[in-house]
């Protein structure tokens, strides 16, 4: 596998002496995620809810994203959780991504508010602003009493509830996110929830982002601009999405049949979305990935490739095929040092870059 479609974690320390993490992956045009909560950098690679963007988009793009202050595998402990100090964090992630030309940028729910913010300051150095599930104004500045009532609910249930496994939880948060997901998927998000934060800096991001409220930027927004957002979305009320395409001159608007805040992979949603988005950027296929590589593996390694990207265990493509576990061990020690990766999650990807099918 061509180097360039494999992630690269990297660390940078923010001006107030925060580790931050970041990330880059696939080739093509360069794509800059705004951070949006919840996120782990090397956990979503297996996630059953996010592994399928991750794809779309390293396939793609030259894909940049990094985890915020307080989340994944950027610092937790951190005091300082302001618009202004997210926003600065942006500005030295892309200092450090060094890009040369104009980039797309990418604002996924909250992350909507740092990319509207950047995109004023430095409309010379985005190409495209691409939301999605976005808002301007958090939970707290929308006037809506009762809203305002729930979210303070939840984020007393997080102080206490974070990352256990309770059902009172499972129901009042992790569903908002995927309310169509399997429980595999709702079990996963769950687990994506110890793995990100600690309880106490969990609600302390929840109540920062219901503060923030860029609404008075949105009319000098002057970037090509799509904003997509499902129309059911618990999360982020589909009203925020048009109130964005509203003010924002000129901005493309998507809606998609969808309850999910996060697309799952089997929904017609999730393939609309693909489609806006590659046309607005102009990219309509995948960029394509090393040819040696593929070309090297024999007809049993591309056999368990394709297995393998079913997600199949060792014992199960052992017996699909006839062979012990061991051999299968062996043949993807072998496998993955000729693609240049070294995970399950990296094989995977890299079979669906080739449409590889059993």
């Amino acid at each position: 596998m061509d180097p360039s479609t494999r992630q690269r974690i990297r660390y940078l320390r923010t001006s107030d002496g925060v580790q931050l993490a970041w990330a880059e992956v696939g080739k093509g045009p360069l794509l800059i995620k705004a951070s949006n909560w919840l996120s782990h950098l090397e956990y979503e690679w297996e996630s059953p809810c996010w592994r399928h963007w991750l794809r779309f988009f390293a396939g793609r793009y030259r894909f940049v994203r990094y985890d915020e202050r307080g989340c994944g595998m950027t610092d937790w402990e951190v005091e300082d959780l302001s618009f202004p100090r997210r926003a600065a964090d942006f500005e030295q992630l892309i200092a450090t991504a060094a890009p040369r030309e104009p980039f797309i940028l990418l604002g996924i729910s909250q992350g909507a508010s740092v990319a509207i913010d950047f995109s004023v300051r430095h409309p010379e150095m985005v190409s495209r602003l691409v939301i999605y599930g976005g808002y301007a104004r958090g939970w707290a500045a929308r006037g809506n009493p009762l809203e305002q009532r729930e979210y303070r609910a939840l984020t007393e249930l997080i102080r206490l509830g974070w990352g256990k496994d309770h059902a009172a939880f499972v129901q009042a948060f992790t569903t908002r996110f995927v309310p169509d997901g399997t429980r595999e998927q709702i079990e996963w998000f769950n687990d994506l929830c110890r793995k990100s934060a600690s309880p106490a800096m969990a609600a302390a991001l929840l109540e920062s982002r219901g503060q923030l409220d860029v609404s008075s930027l949105l009319p000098r927004v002057t970037v090509p601009t799509l904003v997509l957002h499902s129309r059911g979305d618990a999360v982020t009320p589909i009203s925020e999405g048009r109130a964005l395409a509203t003010e924002i001159p000129d901005a493309a608007f998507v809606e998609l049949e969808s309850r999910n805040h996060i697309l799952l992979e089997h929904e017609p949603a999730w393939q609309r979305f693909q489609e806006a988005v590659a046309e607005f950027t102009d990219v309509d296929r995948p960029v394509a990935s090393d040819e040696g590589a593929f070309a090297a593996l024999t007809a049993r390694e591309r056999e368990i490739l394709a297995l393998l990207a079913q997600g199949l265990s060792n014992d199960q493509i052992g017996r699909r095929l006839s062979i012990s576990s061991k051999t299968v061990r062996n043949h993807l020690s072998h496998l993955f040092d000729k693609l240049g990766v070294w995970t399950r999650a990296q094989a995977i990807v890299f079979a669906h870059d080739h449409g590889l099918r059993p």
